[in-house]
């Protein structure tokens, strides 16, 4: 009897560090888009700037893509060139979201049952530039649907980084001189 009690005890305390983790899926001063329109957002993204992580670690030419599933879910591929091991690597991802789906709160996840925070902050009002924070000050992206952004637009993200807490002298400024094997570019 005392196995149960402790079993049903540690599934609480797991369940709850599940939950409270799930929480905390955007940085404190970070405030997704309302009025987001997913379809909108579908397509190809190149990465123009990022705060490194293990998963993209001597990554250039990296991309993302978004399609729906049959369930609505976004189907996500990541790709990238690897200009130490001169390899291309990607990974298959799915994005759900929160809550609201007009709010850019996404949960994705690359690893089965383990999801992280996909916050999309900023997005120009064609859909062709956005900022995307992670779960924490560790994790942010500058996207654009062309492999370069206007100064204007990066003056702004970076800006608005800094002033959430990003230290933005982290950034990783992406170069995209080869072909994606992974996504068809236009």
């Amino acid at each position: 009897m005392m196995k149960n009690k402790i079993s049903i005890s540690t599934i609480h305390t797991i369940a709850l560090i599940l939950i409270l983790s799930s929480c905390a899926s955007i940085p404190k001063k970070a405030k997704p888009i309302a009025d987001f329109e997913l379809k909108r957002y579908l397509g190809n993204w190149y990465e123009i700037a990022r705060f490194d992580f293990r998963f993209e670690k001597d990554l250039d030419n990296t991309m993302a893509q978004y399609n729906l599933d049959k369930n609505g879910n976004v189907k996500v591929l990541n790709s990238g060139y690897n200009y130490k091991t001169k390899v291309w690597k990607s990974a298959n991802g799915i994005a759900k979201f929160r809550s609201d789906k007009n709010i850019a709160a996404l949960k994705v996840s690359f690893f089965g049952p383990f999801y992280a925070g996909y916050n999309v902050l900023a997005i120009d009002n064609n859909y062709q530039y956005a900022l995307v924070a992670g779960k924490n000050l560790n994790y942010l992206w500058i996207l654009s649907r062309k492999k370069s952004i206007p100064e204007d637009v990066k003056t702004n993200y970076v800006k608005m980084a800094g002033e959430i807490g990003y230290d933005t002298s982290r950034l990783i400024w992406v170069k995209h001189d080869q072909k994606n094997p992974f996504i068809d570019e236009q």
